[in-house]
């Protein structure tokens, strides 16, 4: 956590984050970033596979040409960085012994690896990538509240050409990306908030 900013609970980065679209100067401490990119790191995922992956991108010149992938959108080039995040499932499957919780038996361990094998083998490349795509959300979510909880505001993108995107930062064919974050210290308060009360959404049974 940046010194120079107070930490925020959950609750409380939920209440205050907006999407901002322009940004305040400046680079982004990389003990900032660790930190966000960290606590983002501990969203769950089914089985633990862990499908995501982020690049971020400060330098100037690549964030110009991430900004014409991203149909001009400002904030790409008014943050001082855009974390792209993107899901991997060809990667995850070939590295399946690094997800083994320390202490795993052998037995246990070869147990794992071949039931997930099992699972997401027989699938396509599509289907496999799609479903890592969905977990890919909840990355997302946590990166924005962690963001928040350290005092920077975000902004996600959905709108960019996934394959521009992957051949400017030379990422594999297969992968997913399921969206652009802009990251830096808000120059704007951005539009507040306007949800559905709880009782429109949620209900018991």
């Amino acid at each position: 956590m940046s010194a120079t900013l107070p930490m925020l609970s959950v609750t409380e980065a939920a209440r205050h984050r907006r999407s901002i679209r322009v940004f305040e100067p400046g680079p982004i401490p990389q003990a900032d970033l660790d930190a966000v990119l960290e606590a983002t790191s501990l969203a769950p995922s089914a089985f633990n596979l862990q499908p995501w992956r982020f690049v971020v991108v400060s330098d100037p010149e690549t964030k110009a040409k991430l900004a014409e992938a991203a149909y001009r959108q400002p904030q790409v080039t008014s943050a001082p960085s855009v974390i792209v995040l993107y899901t991997d499932m060809a990667d995850t499957l070939a590295t399946l012994d690094q997800l083994v919780r320390p202490g795993t038996t052998p037995e246990k361990a070869e147990k794992f690896t071949n039931m997930i094998r099992g699972i997401y083998g027989p699938q396509t490349e599509e289907q496999r990538e799609t479903w890592a795509a969905g977990q890919g959300f909840i990355a997302l979510g946590f990166l924005l509240l962690a963001a928040q909880a350290h005092g920077y505001a975000t902004s996600p993108m959905g709108g960019f050409e996934p394959e521009k995107v992957k051949a400017l930062l030379g990422l594999p064919a297969n992968v997913r990306i399921p969206a652009l974050i802009a990251i830096g210290r808000a120059a704007e308060e951005g539009t507040p908030h306007h949800r559905h009360p709880l009782s429109r959404i949620a209900r018991t049974a």
